[in-house]
């Protein structure tokens, strides 16, 4: 009987770039056997299981808890890569390293505890994956980045092909094609009875492109393999000097600390 994999799951924030890619890489990798830019969601399931894994592999890249960077629960997370991920081993029943499973304190974040529960609300399929999601797309979408990009995706149309999925009465609203993140807030105002827009007709608002603009761009693991490609261009390979070795692989997102305020 194989032993099961280590999920490399880190337990401290990876130093540079290179670190977060590799970091990116191999958790995709392992969880899924395939690199990212050869998965095939064709079928539902493996839709759900190229985002599960994507998110990961993004959390992954950020280090510290991974708990805490998805938004679940330690027996949560050990319950999704069971079912979804079962080559890890890992089960249920086991312990998890604590710092993988601290977990995101809703309470401390009243906005994005709101999301969550928006999404719950809205959910269009059965059984676990759709609450793991709802939770996990809620703390993504703190992270700075453009929420496809924060969920690890390769582009916005697989956000937009998850959350029709699984969310359908909420992403049928977005007639108009809005930024996701934007949506969703207009979505939690309008639930309170607020109003966020400065207008009533978007075309004459100042902030259109905040809510409209284009979410186009790399994937963040094939952004930073074309700043290593770069790099490594710029100067002379060295043998037995590991920053000269690339990884051979396309993974999910540059470097997290990235200050993009996409919203």
């Amino acid at each position: 009987m194989s032993k099961p994999h280590i999920v490399p799951f880190m337990a401290a924030c990876a130093v540079d770039a290179n670190s977060q890619l590799q970091a990116g890489i191999t958790t995709y990798r392992l969880l899924t056997g395939v690199l990212p830019a050869d998965a095939d969601i064709a079928i539902d399931s493996n839709l759900d299981r190229h985002v599960l894994a994507s998110v990961l592999a993004a959390a992954t890249m950020d280090g510290g808890s991974l708990s805490e960077k998805v938004g679940l629960s330690g027996l949560e997370l050990a319950a999704l890569l069971e079912q979804y991920f079962p080559s890890t081993g890992i089960k249920p029943a086991e312990q998890l390293s604590p710092l993988q499973v601290s977990p995101f304190k809703w309470e401390e974040h009243e906005e994005i505890a709101m999301l969550r529960d928006l999404l719950l609300k809205q959910r269009s399929t059965e059984g676990d994956v759709g609450r793991w999601l709802a939770a996990m797309i809620a703390r993504r979408a703190i992270e700075p980045d453009h929420l496809w990009e924060a969920l690890g995706l390769r582009n916005r149309a697989e956000l937009s092909l998850l959350l029709s999925r699984h969310f359908a009465p909420l992403a049928a609203r977005n007639v108009d094609n809005m930024r996701w993140k934007r949506f969703f807030y207009r979505m939690l105002c309008e639930n309170e009875g607020l109003v966020m827009c400065t207008t009533p007709v978007c075309n004459q608002c100042n902030e259109f492109d905040i809510c409209f603009g284009e979410e186009s761009g790399e994937s963040r693991i094939a952004e930073g393999r074309h700043d290593l490609l770069s790099q490594a261009a710029a100067r002379p390979a060295v043998a037995g000097d590991p920053s000269s070795e690339l990884p051979e692989e396309t993974t999910i997102a540059s470097s997290s600390a990235k200050a993009s305020p996409y919203l």
